[in-house]
């Protein structure tokens, strides 16, 4: 009886195989057929930030002026700075 039972087993695991290789098949020959129809293009890249205003130019050089008198800033990395700022 174990016998029987065994090779049931393996015919049925073979015969579920070979429907779900089938399936598998059968769903990459339409994909296939459907052609660039499911094909998504990447998103264009993000525009790059807007140019900052003279108002946002200004409150930036002030602060960095600020942070320059207190001291926390450099003589150097206040030029290098004011210059990011200024886009120069």
């Amino acid at each position: 009886m174990g016998m029987v039972r065994r090779r049931t087993r393996r015919r049925t695991m073979m015969v579920a195989g070979g429907i779900a290789h089938r399936r598998g098949r059968e769903e990459a020959e339409q994909e296939e057929a459907q052609g660039d129809q499911g094909y998504q293009e990447a998103p264009p890249p993000a525009p790059p930030p807007p140019a900052p205003s003279v108002a946002d130019a200004t409150g930036e050089l002030e602060r960095l002026a600020s942070m320059h008198q207190s001291g926390a800033l450099s003589d150097e990395e206040f030029a290098a700075a004011k210059q990011k700022v200024l886009g120069a």
